[in-house]
């Protein structure tokens, strides 16, 4: 059974920081590429950052966030900094087979994300 659990989410003021963690069970955790995406109310899920390899991006948190990977874990981070309160989301974790560009086959619940004074 595939499990995707994220954790870490909160409140934070603008200028924060706040590092989300998601640990996985029930598949190769290594083989995958394993990525981060949010969802704000709304607007359409964006990717936040992917990792296998190598790592990347989405431009709106470019030199902010940093996500990192712990294969003897079983888990993937995000570091995020610098926070703006459009960061608002829910945050998903999400396991992808075949590498960064595809669509993640697993997913995780969500955890809330807020930036707020």
């Amino acid at each position: 059974q595939v499990q995707l659990v994220e954790s870490g989410g909160g409140s934070v003021q603008p200028g924060g920081s706040l590092r989300l963690s998601c640990t996985a069970s029930g598949f190769t955790f290594s083989s995958y590429a394993m990525s981060w995406y949010r969802q704000a109310p709304g607007k359409e899920r964006e990717l936040v950052a992917c990792i296998m390899s190598s790592t990347n991006y989405g431009d709106s948190v470019q030199g902010r966030f940093t996500i990192s990977r712990d294969n003897a874990k079983n888990t993937v981070y995000l570091q995020m900094n610098s926070l703006k309160p459009d960061d608002t989301a829910v945050y998903y974790c999400g396991a992808k087979g075949y590498g960064c560009r595809y669509y993640p086959a697993y997913w995780g619940q969500g955890t809330q994300v807020t930036v707020s004074s």
